[in-house]
């Protein structure tokens, strides 16, 4: 699931960094720089007491080098883009094509950063900032990289739409064992973040998601039925079952009210192929498509419906 989520980043529309976030990230990697020289040097002054002055001043350059440079390259290759800064305030460094950073990429993003940031106290990396229509600075410029905002706002995520309640034990009978744990996250992710992602993109993640579902479980995904739908029936099917081993057979998680609106009639008479129809009242709200697949004047039907 890792290259459907590297390929995909730039698609998902992931916000860049402003400058207040970005430099709130900044100080606080600087405070923890500067602590641990600190505490390296107080270590080292009493470690190379006994040596001459030229050995000291190598050793104090060197310390300096390897702490406030090289540990933010270290730390940024290590967390692929999440240093102490960034994780606080939700932040993480993306290459271009929205995949994590390498080493090369920290490499140069902390080599010019010793030049806007620390040689002129930040004036370069802000002005640079400013004039970015993504908020990058030189070394983002030079590296190919990009700062974006990663935690999404409660009232844009974390719900997951239930299916249709014509799709509500359909799937009782599959074999969810063999889907793996990552397969499942990355179906409720898309889930619940379906309505802001660009229609086709969106389309095209959810064939793909439904067929890596329908692989591990061994059967396909039933003719007329949206893999978005799809997606939603089985997961609500596994929770099902969760709930009753864990609560002993209390049931199923309630759904919202108002959430499950029908928005299908159900496919057991259904012709083999659907003529597009316009999608019944509530089915918008319910974050899926009618039978028509969502399109509309001028544009190629894609399976979901237009974030409101």
């Amino acid at each position: 699931m890792s290259e459907l989520v590297t390929g995909e980043a730039v698609a998902l529309e992931l916000r860049p960094a402003k400058l207040p976030s970005r430099g709130l990230a900044v100080l606080l990697d600087l405070a923890a720089a500067v602590t641990v020289y600190v505490v390296v040097t107080l270590g080292l002054v009493a470690a190379t007491a006994s040596l001459d002055e030229a050995a000291r001043t190598a050793v104090s350059i060197a310390t300096f080098v390897l702490v406030l440079v090289g540990g933010p390259i270290l730390v940024e290759t290590l967390t692929h883009g999440r240093s102490l800064g960034k994780l606080a305030c939700g932040l993480r460094v993306v290459r271009d094509d929205g995949g994590p950073i390498r080493f090369r990429h920290a490499l140069v993003r902390g080599l010019l950063g010793v030049i806007e940031i620390l040689m002129t106290f930040g004036v370069v990396a802000c002005v640079a900032s400013l004039v970015s229509a993504r908020g990058r600075r030189l070394g983002d410029v030079f590296a190919g990289t990009l700062v974006v905002r990663e935690r999404v706002p409660a009232g844009q995520g974390g719900f997951v739409p239930p299916p249709p309640p014509w799709l509500v034990g359909r799937f009782s009978g599959l074999d969810l064992s063999a889907v793996p744990d990552g397969l499942w996250l990355a179906a409720r992710q898309y889930l619940t973040r379906m309505r802001q992602l660009d229609p086709r993109v969106g389309s095209s993640m959810a064939e793909r998601l439904a067929a890596d579902v329908a692989g591990c479980t061994g059967a396909p995904v039933p003719p007329g039925v949206p893999p978005a739908m799809f997606l939603a029936a089985v997961l609500h099917e596994r929770q099902t079952r969760e709930a009753q081993r864990t609560f002993g057979g209390a049931g199923a998680p309630a759904a919202p009210a108002g959430a499950g609106v029908p928005v299908l009639p159900p496919p057991a008479h259904a012709p083999a192929t659907v003529s597009p129809v316009a999608p019944p009242a509530g089915a918008e709200a319910a974050g899926y498509p009618g039978p028509g697949g969502g399109a509309s004047a001028g544009r190629p039907a894609t399976g979901f419906v237009p974030p409101a």
